[in-house]
């Protein structure tokens, strides 16, 4: 797989003037705050590079979901498209589907345009995606056309009048991309957008219909999120290329939905065209943790990719280490403890079974018990385990470890008929493919976490010998389709199957 390589230049943080302490405090902050699991940062100050690092087994080149981030990619085509004059932002949407035109009757519907789709005012109060037997949902009308099924659940408001975060808003805009520019989003991206900021690794998740999904199911790197925050930052301009106009920035970045009821204060500031108003400056939202910050006043962004459900905690560690330190000036010696800190980021493999544990921490649940772990390099036996009832692991039927002649020992995730072969990292992290293992024998447990390292996502195992029986949960669950084999990064063959 080819890596991900920006324009961006790399200087020291001392240089601008940044005090590296802030930035170490930063990772320290990452790696200390209670369920937050970090995977990737980059930090870029008046146009440079001042930090990067990834986890391992979380690495620069590899791509990663980075959930509705992708909303901030499929926004940038749009205005790209304006911008070219394949459609204008005050275009009705229903002028763009005519074969739906006699089936759509609502006043409302037929009244909403882009602009609203963009700044999710689509006039509806709630999420208009999932399958409901009680509502009207686009799923639920059509299960095989989104923008049909969104475009025949009326909106309960005047559009433009209500806020209300609708994934179909996201997907219906790609859709008019596509059909203005006769091309998938990555290929009308890829000259436009994807090449000229260095973004070699982008692949989009896609429906049955193969269509990309728009409002999340992008995998690309941290590196190309932190582009896309420099590339707003920069007025739409790189190098000498103006790829997005500055104006359809400044309409991207500034509130047109009122958000003043939703969670905390970084989630009320507004929300603009597919990109979040923060206390500072704006951003793009990925799910568990997926971030790109572009603060204008301080001339920074920041790109985070990570697992966590507590965002704000996130956020609020961002602003409390990074802002401070611009302008407060630093030293060599600082700049050298951050780039050796940045150059050996791990992150911890299997916890010690210590009984069931409330979800979305870092254990590993099990049944207690007061044996040690094996030595890191010890070879587990063999075995084949079932798995046990209950639990969340969506599809896993099965769990095997096989072990060579020269005792390298194998994990094989079953999944009724589909096998997922992956090396057994014992007491270590080690990468097949899309999968990390890291594994530890405690008695008749073997515990092993599995880390797919082009998602956010970690799934914990109990194998018990005792009873031949594997049990499964998730650090956070995946919220794109139950099987494990989908954990990657798409190929240009994948489709979904609903």
């Amino acid at each position: 797989m080819t890596s991900t390589t920006t324009t961006l230049p790399t200087r020291s943080p001392s240089d601008l003037g940044v005090d590296a302490r802030g930035l170490l405090a930063l990772v320290d902050g990452l790696e200390a705050t209670p369920g937050v699991e970090p995977h990737g940062l980059v930090v870029v100050h008046r146009g440079a590079v001042v930090a990067r690092g990834w986890w391992a087994p979380y690495s620069a080149e590899r791509p990663q979901l980075v959930y509705s981030v992708s909303k901030s990619f499929t926004a940038t085509a749009v205005g790209i498209a304006a911008d070219e004059g394949l459609l204008t932002i005050d275009d009705t949407v229903i002028s763009w589907f005519p074969e739906l035109d006699a089936e759509v009757t609502d006043d409302r519907t037929r009244r909403m345009r882009l602009r609203h789709l963009l700044a999710m005012a689509s006039g509806h109060r709630t999420e208009t995606l999932d399958r409901a037997e009680t509502l009207d949902r686009a799923e639920t009308l059509d299960p095989t056309n989104v923008v049909r099924g969104f475009l025949l659940t009326p909106p309960e408001a005047e559009p433009g009048s209500v806020f209300a975060y609708n994934q179909p808003c996201t997907y219906t805009l790609a859709e008019v991309v596509r059909r203005a520019s006769g091309a998938t989003l990555v290929d009308y991206l890829r000259p436009r957008l994807l090449d000229p900021l260095g973004i070699d690794v982008a692949a989009w998740q896609r429906d049955a219909t193969g269509a990309e999904l728009g409002y999340s199911g992008l995998h690309t790197t941290t590196d190309a999120v932190a582009a896309l925050g420099q590339l707003h930052l920069q007025q739409g301009r790189w190098g000498d290329e103006q790829l997005v106009s500055a104006a359809w920035v400044a309409e991207a970045s500034r509130p047109h939905a009122s958000t003043a009821h939703e969670g905390s204060a970084d989630w009320q500031q507004g929300y603009g065209f597919q990109f979040w108003v923060s206390t500072h400056g704006y951003r793009a939202d990925g799910a568990y943790g997926q971030f790109s910050l572009v603060v204008p006043e301080h001339d920074l962004v920041v790109a985070i990719t990570s697992q966590t459900t507590d965002t704000r905690a996130l956020l609020d560690l961002v602003w409390a280490t990074v802002l401070p330190a611009l302008g407060a000036g630093g030293s060599a010696d600082d700049d050298a403890r951050l780039a050796e800190r940045l150059g050996a980021l791990t992150l911890p493999g299997v916890a010690a079974p210590t009984g069931d544990s409330p979800s979305g921490d870092d254990t590993t649940g099990g049944a207690e018990t007061d044996s040690a772990p094996a030595a890191a390099g010890d070879t587990p036996a063999a075995g084949t385990w079932t798995a046990a009832p209950g639990g969340d692991q969506p599809g896993l039927t099965g769990v095997e470890v096989a072990v060579a002649l020269d005792g390298a020992p194998t994990l094989t995730l079953v999944e009724g008929d589909h096998r997922l072969d992956a090396a057994l990292g014992l007491g270590e992290w080690r990468t097949t493919g899309p999968l990390a293992t890291w594994a530890e024998q405690h008695g008749d447990h073997l515990l092993v976490d599995v880390v797919f390292v082009e998602t956010p996502h970690r799934l914990h195992l109990d194998a018990d010998r005792g009873t031949g029986t594997v049990s499964a949960r998730w650090r956070t669950a995946p919220l794109h389709g139950p099987d494990l084999r989908t954990l990657r990064a798409p190929g240009p063959d994948d489709v979904a199957t609903r």
